[in-house]
């Protein structure tokens, strides 16, 4: 629909794994079919983990610097487009969480440990869509994941396609036919105090083939959904802290290309040594993503966590 309007279409992500501190986006476009699909239709596909960054200064209760995927702000319009499932730890992800994927490479790892509880952690999200723009919201529910997503779920055929411009609403809708209410979704309190858009059922208008809220008969929340529970969020620090992963260049496979130094976009390696400048270091792999030579290493701090990282490949 978008080449009949004579758009250039590109299609753009940043997949998760930081924490482990692999590098995933371009394996997961290949195995998801995108780089096939974006052939056979003349689109391009953006890595966001090598396009370089947008500085934003978000607006909420985090105060830190937020350095978004650059593509974001260069397109005329952008499409959110999220997958209908549930989530282990969070319950439910949509069109709000979705947009993680803006952050680029291994910083994900830092807003997970500045806000590892699920409240603070939407005043992220809400960072995001207040400093971006995304015009359009389209979830795809025609095949979707229930229970322990969203690595362990199953596949569960709910045949729906939810679209809006308010993303809030989208998954005010979504959680509904899951069985849900927005209040029991911690992850989005943030969108909602902050507006983001209408969280109303009553207030939100349904069109096209319901006039009404559909349930999905016999959908799998997920175990720990209503949980009394205290979760324990310092756990949750000692991980990310167990697993931190760092951008370092191997000088013996360096052929002195500079490519790394030109693609940081906030100049944190040195020309002469390529020693990177962490305190400036984004953690955005673009000079990983970016080195033909495979000089440019993704290295734990912790040596145990590199041993079990491999063993686990």
């Amino acid at each position: 629909m978008l080449k009949d309007k004579g758009c250039t279409v590109w299609i753009g992500d940043s997949s998760g794994g930081a924490i482990a501190g692999i590098a995933p986006t371009a394996q997961g476009i290949r195995v998801a079919g995108y780089d096939k699909v974006a052939e056979e239709e003349g689109a391009i596909i953006k890595n966001f983990d090598r396009e370089g960054v947008f500085e934003v200064q978000p607006q909420g209760k985090f105060k830190e610097k937020m350095y978004l995927a650059k593509p974001i702000f260069d397109a005329d319009v952008v499409i959110n487009v999220p997958k209908l499932k549930t989530h282990s730890a969070n319950i439910y992800t949509g069109a709000v969480k979705n947009v993680f994927g803006c952050i680029p490479g291994l910083r994900k790892a830092m807003y997970h440990k500045m806000a590892p509880d699920k409240e603070d952690f939407g005043e992220i999200l809400a960072d995001i869509h207040e400093a971006a723009k995304f015009d359009l919201h389209i979830m795809d529910g025609i095949i979707s994941m229930q229970g322990e997503g969203p690595t362990a779920g199953t596949v569960y055929k709910s045949n729906k396609i939810l679209i809006s411009k308010d993303p809030l609403a989208l998954d005010t809708i979504a959680v509904n036919m899951l069985g849900m209410m927005l209040d029991d979704i911690p992850v989005l309190s943030a969108a909602k105090k902050r507006n983001l858009g209408q969280y109303n059922p009553d207030e939100i208008e349904i069109v096209g083939d319901y006039n009404y809220i559909p349930h999905l008969e016999g959908f799998k929340l997920p175990k720990n959904f209503r949980s009394t529970k205290q979760k324990n969020n310092k756990s949750v620090i000692k991980v990310i802290d167990f697993f931190k992963t760092k951008p370092e260049i191997n000088k013996k496979k360096c052929k002195q290309c500079n490519m790394c130094v030109e693609s940081c976009p906030v100049k944190a390696i040195d020309v002469s040594t390529k020693k990177i400048d962490y305190n400036k270091c984004i953690e955005c792999m673009c000079c990983h993503e970016l080195c033909m030579h495979k000089a440019v290493e993704l290295k734990k701090d912790n040596v145990i966590a590199g041993i079990i990282a491999r063993l686990s490949v």
